[in-house]
């Protein structure tokens, strides 16, 4: 067990470095708003409601896809209080 634990661990440090350059775009995006003056900020913004949307998508289709199960769990947790 402690074998494949150190080895998950040695595989997650040798993919951190290439997880982190994958969004070289995101970067320079935010580096030019970034330099480009107080003014400008509208690229930022848009940038972080992009990153903001992307993010809320898949729990949105989780919740769709496990409604159902969702509030079963809510209505037994609700009948096991009373």
């Amino acid at each position: 067990m402690n074998k494949k634990i150190i080895f998950l661990l040695l595989i997650g440090l040798l993919v951190v470095d290439i997880a982190y350059g994958q969004c070289a775009m995101c970067k320079k995006v935010a580096g030019d708003a970034s330099t480009a003056g107080e003014n400008d900020t509208s690229i930022g913004e848009q940038l972080n409601s992009g990153i903001l949307y992307l993010m809320a998508i898949p729990y949105v289709v989780l919740f769709i896809l496990f409604r159902k199960k969702i509030f079963g769990f809510l209505k037994e947790l609700k009948s096991a209080g009373r």
